[in-house]
């Protein structure tokens, strides 16, 4: 494991950053998963806002233990440290918060309109362009740490995917016409709209937050399937209640708001 802070081509250029969470990052060539080293340093009491950049991951993973294609020098591949104070059952409300700031992110810096798929997701051209996972660890029956996971595929060509990943990932170097993405710029952009949302989150609650997902969601108006431990059913989402649940609605206008799981568009 190797850290590297000075090269300015590489995901971390420190002069394009203004977000106040810089305090912090570690910035490292080669780890098996970011998720595991920022768990280190949370352990070690490191602060909120603490983040691990990484030009490649070995052993990526996204949700239910999925395997994240991590490609050297090709991604952001990103884990942050978060301590909210927080009962557990809200926390999958950052994974949508997180969720929002990367969309913006993406817009603001590349042009390219990502949108959010519920719950992690974020698709571009109807394939996936990034990945979140949120991981809780307790103390004493309490929210001690979180860590937000970020994984986004920024200037892989369609030839970086293998064969099993063809035709679902795509890229913003693929969905922006070939055009090279600056990882610092965007990285840069994702690490100053997540600590400001952050902060807005902890001063007015999910509101604002559920708006602004609302606001840039490919799951809402949308016939989905939802796997549940009683089988598989279809409605459409409709919206998102004040806990971060997915409404959904079936064919008899029965609504159903569902907090985890997964969901395929129909």
């Amino acid at each position: 494991m190797k850290s590297d802070d000075t090269r300015p081509q590489g995901v971390l250029n420190r002069d394009a950053f203004t977000s106040g969470w810089l305090e912090s990052v570690h910035h490292l060539e080669t780890v098996v998963s970011t998720q595991e080293e920022a768990k280190k340093l949370a352990e070690n009491g490191e602060p909120e806002g603490t983040a691990i950049l990484a030009e490649e991951q070995t052993g990526g993973r996204g949700r239910m233990g999925r395997k994240w294609h991590s490609p050297r020098g090709k991604g952001i591949w990103m884990s942050v440290v978060l301590r909210p104070k927080l009962p557990l059952s809200l926390t999958p409300q950052l994974t949508l918060l997180a969720g929002v700031a990367v969309c913006t992110a993406i817009r603001e810096v590349t042009g390219v309109q990502a949108g959010i798929k519920w719950p992690n997701d974020l698709l571009a051209g109807g394939r996936k362009i990034c990945g979140i996972l949120l991981e809780s660890s307790l103390r004493e029956g309490q929210l001690h740490y979180c860590i937000a996971g970020i994984g986004i595929a920024v200037n892989l060509t369609q030839e970086d995917y293998p064969e099993a990943l063809q035709g679902v990932g795509t890229s913003l170097l693929i969905e922006g016409g070939g055009i090279p993405v600056d990882r610092s710029e965007l990285t840069a952009a994702v690490l100053t709209e997540l600590e400001f949302l952050y902060n807005l989150y902890v001063e007015q609650g999910f509101k604002p937050i559920r708006k602004l997902w609302e606001s840039m969601s490919v799951t809402l108006g949308r016939q989905v399937s939802y796997n549940t431990p009683q089988g598989r059913f279809e409605a459409k989402a409709v919206g998102m209640d004040d806990k971060g649940g997915l409404l959904l609605e079936d064919g008899a206008g029965n609504i159903t708001s569902v907090l985890s799981g997964e969901i395929e568009m129909i």
